[in-house]
């Protein structure tokens, strides 16, 4: 599947990219984890070529560098930004001691959303995300302040990131009865290597028509194929912060390993392909530092995993889920069919029961 076989975005009409590209890594500010100027346009060129029409970057991305760059490229390519969706996030303090240089309130939206459009070098922007969960602000306010920006063409359509389920709930909720400009869409931490999200955020994406939109996609690039157990990785700036696989995501990066090697292909390959196969909408965002880190992660719009396959990587991964999501397997098909099939779920019978036609 080319990058030009284009997804509509959650309940809405935005077409996208099966990938987007992730604009972290663009510029070298702070502390030279990012890539040059040069390197962040040939990773853009080459994505654009193919025919990928989502880049999503932040405002604390690089220290704002990686919108500028983003906006030198656009404004330098006169033509290119109405056919690109350009996504950015709010929530980022650029500004130490002032307490309204971040966060969502009102006053901090507006100003940041200014700034990044400075950068940006554009009028609008297609997509506008809340980073992270601002929990000393109102979500109404939140919520009223992004409608407000919709309604003045100044973004066109809002999503959550890193944003607790119940606090996500609230605000569509709120903005669907309130006839605000809903949520069309989730930025979560998704992997093979972090399914955390499956309790409460992706189903409730699914059952609302949200799209997720995974970051991390490899988890750090440990699912790239390049960890292997009792060795370590020197090329990888992500390892300096947060260390080395554990032994059990060994487990599932050697799962990974497996499945690529009986389809010829490459671990993010096929990472990448199991998440593409999941339920829904789904979009992960591909980071790269460099422009071969892009073309192997392309690489996954190629491969198809078998029933079989995807059966291995799940149980593999499968993730232990917070309270009460134990509580919705096989126990609540138990407890509510006893012993019924019910839309193609088949369920025991619950012990203390007996089989029997009496009713009290």
């Amino acid at each position: 599947m080319p990058l030009d076989h284009y997804v509509t975005l959650g309940r809405s009409g935005l077409r996208v990219s099966p990938f987007a590209l992730g604009a972290m890594t663009f510029g070298e500010d702070p502390g030279g984890a990012g890539c040059s100027v040069e390197e962040s346009e040939k990773i853009l060129k080459a994505y654009l070529s193919r025919g990928g029409n989502f880049v999503d970057t932040a405002n604390f991305y690089t220290n704002g560098h990686s919108e500028a760059i983003l906006g030198d490229f656009f404004a330098g390519n006169r033509g290119l930004r109405d056919r690109v969706v350009i996504a950015s996030k709010f929530f980022g303090n650029l500004f130490p001691g002032d307490p309204n240089g971040g966060g969502a309130g009102r006053r901090s939206i507006i100003n940041q959303l200014n700034e990044t459009l400075r950068r940006l070098q554009t009028d609008y922007l297609d997509l506008y995300w809340l980073h992270q969960w601002d929990r000393n602000t109102p979500v109404e306010e939140t919520m009223r302040t992004l409608d407000d920006l919709v309604q003045a063409g100044k973004i066109r359509y809002i999503g959550f990131s890193n944003t607790p389920a119940w606090v996500t709930t609230q605000a569509h909720t709120m903005a669907v009865l309130r006839g605000w400009s809903p949520l069309i869409a989730l930025q979560v931490e998704y992997s093979l290597l972090a399914r955390e999200v499956e309790g409460e955020l992706a189903p409730f994406a699914l059952d609302q028509g949200l799209a997720l939109v995974p970051w991390s996609p490899l988890k750090n690039g440990f699912l790239s194929g390049k960890y292997k157990r009792g060795t370590e990785v020197a090329d990888s700036v992500r390892t300096t912060y947060v260390g080395g696989p554990s032994g059990s995501e060994f487990d599932v990066i050697e799962t990974v390993a497996a499945v690529a090697k009986e389809l010829n292909s490459t671990s993010a390959a096929v990472a990448l392909a199991w998440l593409r196969a999941r339920k829904g909408t789904v979009v992960p965002v591909l980071g790269a530092r460099r422009l071969e880190h892009l073309e192997s992660n392309l690489a996954g719009l190629d491969v198809s995993l078998t029933p079989e396959q995807l059966n291995t990587l799940d149980e593999v991964s499968t993730p232990t889920l917070n309270y009460p999501a134990p509580m919705h397997g096989a126990l609540r098909a138990m407890l509510q069919f006893a012993g019924a099939t019910v839309d193609g779920e088949a369920s025991a019978v619950y012990p203390p029961l007996v089989q029997s036609d009496v009713r009290y």
